[in-house]
């Protein structure tokens, strides 16, 4: 079974928590810790492994075996090679549609909604209440080590729509704003992401950041260097800034990170890129890059979730 058509039968089950929700708020207290597959990876050593088995399982990948697979069936007389074929190409081309993309957001993540203008000016009065104690986190997207057009490292586009809204939500809020990312499982950067985006914010948005953290190398490490290296600070309120379909896995990494420090921190997700594409419905259903891109993005956390990423 394809991993799109799997993603379409299971759903993985809501943290047990009873963490308090208001405006996006989320307190960190019951446990959620729960052993997974990224466990045994760190235990065996192989967490480098991780992209190469995360390109095995994703689109498109599996369908292409199938597709092999079902030729190979034909060539060889037998039609059944047909109940092959036809149903992974059918899934290749959904599975590359912004549509089939939207559905399996909304039915598999959940993602928090945006936060609105009063969630934003209550984050500014909480800010002068207890300045100090709240912090925005924008969680990095990866870097380009050589841009050849800057002779310099920089940001993506999502990394630097994440720290593009971030900045935005310090400047609204008044709260300092942190960037966390090192160098990523599988990259060839030498130098940590998070000092690539410091010297942009700086340079090119003029607005410095207040810290950066520079050792992680995924979500879950995203979270827990943060919360170990703001929390002696004072810090008891991370403000995560990621994209809507990163911040269910997100808000999860930072709420173990927080009680695996004892506890007492609050979460406010704040997700950005949420708005659908803007084009005739007929075209979400054809083939686009930016479909699959994001049925992968999706599929990628959900398979991240089910295995305790």
């Amino acid at each position: 079974m394809s991993t799109v058509a799997l993603a379409c039968i299971l759903r993985p089950a809501e943290p047990s928590g009873k963490g308090r929700v208001l405006h996006n708020r989320r307190t960190a207290s019951p446990p959620l810790l729960e052993p997974g597959l990224n466990e045994l990876f760190l235990s065996l050593g192989i967490s480098n492994w991780k992209p190469a088995v995360a390109a095995l399982l994703l689109p498109p990948m599996p369908l292409i075996v199938l597709v092999i697979w079902g030729a190979i069936w034909l060539y060889r007389g037998r039609v059944a090679g047909w109940l092959l074929l036809l149903p992974a190409c059918a899934t290749l081309w959904l599975g590359s549609t912004s549509a089939v993309g939207e559905m399996l957001t909304r039915t598999l993540l959940s993602p928090p909604p945006a936060l609105g203008l009063d969630a934003i000016a209550q984050l500014k009065q909480a800010q002068a209440r207890q300045p100090g104690s709240i912090a925005i986190v924008v969680l990095g997207a990866g870097q380009e080590s050589l841009a050849p057009e800057y002779a310099m490292s920089t940001l993506p586009p999502r990394a630097m729509a994440r720290l593009r809204y971030g900045l935005w939500l310090g400047r609204e809020t008044g709260i300092p704003v942190g960037y966390t990312g090192g160098v990523g499982y599988g990259s060839s950067a030498t130098a940590p992401e998070a000092e690539t985006a410091a010297r942009i914010a700086a340079q090119e948005f003029g607005r410095p950041l207040k810290w950066v953290e520079t050792r992680s190398r995924d979500t879950r490490e995203n979270a827990n260097q943060t919360v170990g290296q703001l929390r002696p600070l004072g810090i008891r309120r991370f403000v995560v800034v990621t994209h809507g379909w990163h911040m269910p896995r997100a808000l999860r990494a930072f709420e173990q990170a927080g009680q695996m420090s004892g506890g007492g921190i609050e979460v406010t997700a704040a997700p950005m890129a949420l708005a659908r594409p803007v084009e005739a419905s007929w075209l979400r259903w054809m083939p686009s890059s930016q479909g699959h891109e994001r049925v992968r993005d999706v599929l990628r956390e959900w398979i991240g979730r089910l295995a305790g990423a």
